[in-house]
């Protein structure tokens, strides 16, 4: 049976609707985690903490697909809950072609400082010279990679989460076979991996771009645009939490890298290199939950539907709860054979990685909260409170965190900086739909 955006969602059909942008998120942040760990198991040890120095710094380019997508999505959708279909495919073409140009101007000013950047990070010798080698590789493929990020948002938008999530699966199998053939097999380094994770790019970038050329059974199509700023203006505030949340993570992970080399040095790093990889994994669920109802709550909003945005809210939030616990107790559990799998080769990292891993996981518990309020009040078009949600939770408390908790704690401080941050920003985001939201938009419908 085909969900709409326009159907009322009980728990059973919001989780079917959103199933395929769950999986699909996490297929795409598995992309890092196959390269860290062929990196790490074939290349060494060196190599996997330069991969993971400067990664943060590539995702927080590529944070700009996050912004077109989920900011223009939440525009669209609201058009289309408007009745004016012509005008929301104009406005999809037009986040498109610019989002692509953006790409391509991100990518030649990225390869060309990307060892200034490097070295300011405080990358040096061999280290230096890996972290530079893997990002420019990486790099040559934003213009597709910001593609693959916001068409994400867009085939939900456009009624085909399942086609996504096809089109997401076949670019992670690219990358994890042409991982296992370039470095495992044919023993290219750091370059294979890089050339890995570049073609698994432009896959998830290029495919869904001739879809949408062509006529298609979705409600969006790439047509004959006209420039329309206001518009571009709006999606860009729309997402702009979206934005400000890769940004500010991206810098985030850097400062950890940062701390981490100055108390524990490299062994550090690739302990928070196997931290992030599963963070990216778990968090990506929450994310894709919230890419996943966006385009709904927009509709609806658009609509002037508030029983169901309310109804949408509640069972949300019921839902992110119960991914929360759930979440947390699998982190517990794999603590200690998920960081052998990247680190089972040295004694002393791996114990390091996993009193990290078992402090870090209590994270799990809160950051769904708040990733999934930032990602609603971009769907309900106010850009402000999401940003707000957003530079809290990934910047302001995570920056405080880090610095002040590891001078009491040492290295056990850094492993709690993230469960402090993500427990304020949870109690900030539920501040804001009681008094942005819920205040303004009492429950007036009984519930299914």
């Amino acid at each position: 049976m085909n969900i709409r955006l326009s159907d009322h969602f009980t728990y059973k059909k919001l989780l079917r609707f959103t199933l395929p942008s769950i999986v699909m998120m996490i297929f795409t942040s598995i992309y890092g985690v196959v390269d860290g760990f062929f990196v790490s198991n074939f290349v060494g040890k060196t190599p996997f903490a330069a991969v993971n120095f400067i990664m943060p710094f590539i995702m927080m380019l590529g944070a700009v697909g996050f912004m077109f997508g989920t900011g223009g999505s939440a525009l669209i959708s609201k058009t289309m809950g408007e009745g004016d279909c012509d005008k929301a495919n104009r406005l999809f073409s037009l986040f498109v072609y610019v989002s692509f140009f953006c790409g391509i101007v991100i990518a030649v000013l990225g390869i060309a400082f990307l060892r200034p950047i490097s070295v300011l990070l405080g990358a040096k010798g061999l280290m230096l010279e890996q972290c530079v080698l893997y990002g420019r590789i990486v790099l040559a493929a934003i213009p597709a990679f910001l593609l693959q990020m916001e068409f994400q948002s867009f085939f939900v938008t456009a009624e085909k989460p399942q086609l996504g999530l096809s089109i997401t699966i076949v670019a992670g199998v690219v990358n994890m076979v042409l991982d296992a053939l370039f470095v495992a097999v044919f023993d290219m380094g750091l370059v294979g991996a890089a050339l890995a994770t570049a073609l698994s790019q432009a896959a998830g970038g290029i495919i869904p771009f001739f879809y949408f050329l062509r006529p298609n059974g979705s409600l969006l199509r790439l047509t004959r645009t006209s420039f329309d700023g206001a518009s571009l203006l709006k999606a860009c505030g729309n997402g702009s939490s979206e934005l400000m949340s890769n940004i500010s993570m991206s810098l985030v992970s850097m400062l950890y890298n940062i701390q981490l080399i100055r108390y524990a040095g490299e062994d550090g790093v690739a302990a928070y290199g196997v931290l992030m990889y599963v963070n990216l994994v778990f968090l990506a669920a929450f994310i894709g939950y919230s890419i996943g109802t966006a385009p709904v709550v927009g509709y609806h909003f658009g609509a002037g539907n508030l029983p169901d945005l309310n109804s949408l809210l509640k069972k949300s939030l019921i839902l992110i709860c119960v991914f929360s616990v759930s979440m947390f107790i699998l982190a517990e559990g794999l603590a200690v054979p998920l960081s052998g799998i990247f680190v089972g080769y040295d004694p002393a990292l791996l114990a390091l990685t996993v009193k990290g891993f078992a402090l870090y996981s209590f994270s799990f518990l809160f950051a769904g909260i708040a990733i999934y309020g930032s990602g609603f009040f971009t769907a309900l078009n106010n850009g402000l409170i999401s940003a707000v949600i957003s530079f809290l939770r990934t910047l302001v408390f995570q920056t405080a965190a880090v610095l002040i908790l590891p001078a009491i704690w040492g290295i056990d401080g850094i492993w709690i900086s993230i469960v402090a941050a993500e427990l304020a920003a949870a109690g900030v985001t539920m501040f804001f739909i009681k008094n942005n939201f819920v205040r303004q938009a009492p429950v007036t419908a009984t519930e299914h």
